[in-house]
């Protein structure tokens, strides 16, 4: 594919192999950059100078893609995990023609899918991308699930299996990452990953441009010590002297490619700022834009640019048929299916972490796009029965938080559901990573096990006291804390048809069975549990009879049981509350707890979790809009000392958050 000829529209088109016409599609995405940054008055010019070269080389000769189906499963992929390199990003899209000079004058403006930094409203995004040194680890997630879609090795318990020459033919992912995000520890965490599983089809870009947004990086253009570090973890190393030099970028990518064992990394050293003199190598140019008076000077300096050039983007090899076309089991969704009713005994305790694992090996035989991911606990939250039901779609990625969630995304990209699994104080670790695979509209399923004081002994560097104030804030979550063996597998069940951001929150102790298999846990539901002196629910008499619960108990998941003991003490001294299982955190069951709210006039809500973020502040907030708010009482139990090491009744006893507590607060708010 050499030479020029004309589209349709008339504009000239630039061959993959011709170096004189690509040097000229360089300057008209140079003058783009300058343009529309101006224009916006924001945006990171310098940082998108930088690697033009790189990104035009990249596109116009060796990217695979089909601009008309971005959903196309043979398409390469490309990352910008320098996400604020936006400018270079929507020029090189409409140098291949799919933007247009009226859609780049959009840039930044409220109304425009040419946002400050990529989000997935711009169809040719894969991810969310701006907070940096994620783009590696959402780049290894789609190079998994690509390798996963063609029949290739897959890393089962931490090891390799099957021909890798077989990936040869999957995709690539092209992560394009600048220098000053090489000091993110996530970063690191997707390399050793990445080169443990021998992720083939995973290039990274590195501009080495040398400066920071306020001072110089680490190591300045010091590629070496770059190179070091990355042949350290595993990888090929290809380096560019001049990373604004066409024939040597070129020569890069083609020694990139040729890797068949490993991921590969090229290093470029560039100049910041490349094509204007008082921008080039010069602090104080990061995100700040040419003035309109600057801009006409700059654009003099690129020499003679056609704005009316476009460049191809070779399409997918075998496209529609073999390796790189096939159907790919990333676009199947679950046909309906139904699955048998588990079943525990009544008289026997089942920890809800081992009724989540009992779920997802339950269900994953029948739901192929569901891959988990674990942290080198998956004996503890089980999650090892699904590595033994379904071994070519369990991860392990080891203690590395951060990175697991940044490959949910990846594969979450592609078209998987990924389920992440850990213990819930370890998952606060990737709260930025959580946070923009919101942005990413990513549909992940979490498990945060052994939370909250119940875990006892371990004391609290293991407590998850945090978790359920991280998921309720993310946008669109939702949030769920079963109590029971029966709420924890069918609520594992509803997480996977909701989409998403889900965490269900699980617990280390063994807990009696309430429920039965005939119960079900709608997203947004509650339980209510009604005192034995009542005549509502199952008990019998006269309603006039009936003495009046004195106060409803908002309980979740270990608490639930700390205040049905609470109800059965209160009973035999003839005062009545009411119990609720809020299992659903988020979204709230809003009209229950108001009704409650109405006939009891008293709310206490008991929590294992610190009292900002979490069950209480959202039963708070759903009485704060009641008109009839000014009448109720509302009291609230959580973990307010620092805990320590203890068994666990020691521990709720210690908090005030057991059964003895809550008795002791419905009789002081019933005197």
């Amino acid at each position: 594919m050499s030479g020029t000829g004309q589209s349709e529209a008339g504009y000239d088109i630039i061959g993959v192999m011709d170096s004189a016409l690509l040097q000229k599609l360089c300057r008209r995405i140079r003058s783009d950059i300058l343009t529309i940054t101006t224009q916006a008055g924001s945006g990171h010019p310098s940082s998108s100078l930088s690697a033009v070269e790189l990104m035009a080389t990249l596109f116009f000769k060796y990217l695979r893609y089909d601009m008309e189906n971005p959903k196309d499963p043979g398409n390469d992929r490309v990352i910008f995990s320098k996400g604020h390199a936006t400018p270079l990003y929507y020029a090189l899209y409409a140098a291949a023609g799919v933007l247009s000079e009226k859609d780049l004058s959009g840039y930044r403006t409220f109304d425009s899918v040419l946002e400050g930094h990529p989000t997935r409203r711009f169809p040719y995004t894969e991810a969310a991308t701006g907070s940096l040194g994620q783009g590696l680890s959402i780049g290894l997630g789609e190079a998994l699930a690509m390798r996963l879609v063609h029949r290739s090795s897959f890393m089962v318990h931490g090891k390799t299996s099957g021909d890798q020459r077989s990936t040869m033919n999957a995709p690539r992912v092209f992560v394009l990452m600048g220098d000053g995000e090489l000091a993110e520890g996530s970063v690191w965490e997707a390399a050793a990953a990445a080169s443990f599983a021998k992720v083939n089809n995973l290039v990274l870009v590195v501009d080495v441009n040398r400066l920071g947004q306020s001072d110089p990086t680490m190591y300045g253009h010091d590629i070496a010590v770059y190179k070091k570090r990355f042949e350290a973890f595993g990888w090929g190393v290809v380096m560019i002297v001049d990373g604004n030099n066409l024939a040597q970028v070129d020569g890069a990518f083609a020694e990139a490619l040729k890797h068949e064992d490993k991921p590969v990394v090229i290093l470029a050293k560039t100049v910041k700022g490349k094509g204007v003199s008082f921008l080039e190598d010069a602090l104080g140019w990061h995100g700040k834009p040419l003035s309109k008076d600057e801009l006409p000077k700059a654009l003099g300096q690129l020499g003679e640019v056609d704005t009316t050039m476009r460049g191809t983007v070779a399409k997918p090899l075998n496209k529609g048929k073999g390796e790189r076309g096939k159907e790919a089991i990333f676009q199947l969704r679950p046909s309906p299916f139904t699955l048998h009713p588990p079943s525990y005994p009544s008289d026997k305790p089942v920890a809800t972490r081992k009724a989540f694992g009992n779920a997802l090996k339950r269900i994953g035989p029948y739901v192929r796009h569901m891959v988990v991911l674990d942290g080198d606990v998956k004996n503890s939250t089980y999650t090892e029965f699904f590595a033994h039901e379904c071994p070519d779609r369990f991860v392990e990625l080891f203690i590395a938080e951060q990175n697991m969630v940044g490959v949910a995304v990846g594969l979450s990209a592609r078209g998987f559901h990924p389920v992440v699994s850990s213990f819930a104080c370890f998952l606060t670790r990737a709260a930025d990573q959580v946070r923009m695979a919101a942005f990413s509209g990513a549909n992940i399923m979490m498990n945060g096990s052994h939370a909250g004081i119940s875990i006892g002994e371990d004391g609290p560097s293991q407590m998850g006291l945090e978790d359920l104030a991280l998921f309720r804030v993310v946008h669109g979550s939702t949030v769920l804390y079963p109590a029971d063996a029966y709420a924890a597998e069918q609520l594992t069940e509803e997480a996977l048809k909701k989409g998403g951001i889900v965490y269900i929150r699980t617990t280390r102790p063994e807990t009696p069975i309430l429920y039965s298999e005939k119960d079900t846990f709608p997203i947004g539901g509650s339980k209510v549990h009604r005192s034995s002196l009542t005549v509502h629910g199952k008990t019998s008499g006269d309603p006039r009879s009936a003495i009046h619960e004195t106060a409803t108990v908002v309980a979740a998941g270990i608490t639930l049981y700390e205040a049905l003991k609470a109800q059965q003490e209160l009973a035999k001294e003839k005062i009545a509350i009411r119990v609720i299982d809020y299992y659903s955190v988020k979204p709230i069951d809003e009209k229950t707890l108001l009704a409650a709210a109405e006939e009891t006039k008293t709310i206490i809500v008991v929590e294992d979790h610190y009292p900002e973020g979490g069950l209480g502040e959202a039963v708070a907030s759903v009485l704060s809009t009641y008109s009839g708010n000014q009448h109720i009482k509302l009291c609230h139990l959580a973990v307010r000392k620092t805990p320590r090491s203890g068994r666990p009744a020691e521990l709720l006893a210690y908090e005030e958050i057991d059964a003895d507590a809550i008795i002791k607060r419905v009789k002081n708010v019933s005197a």
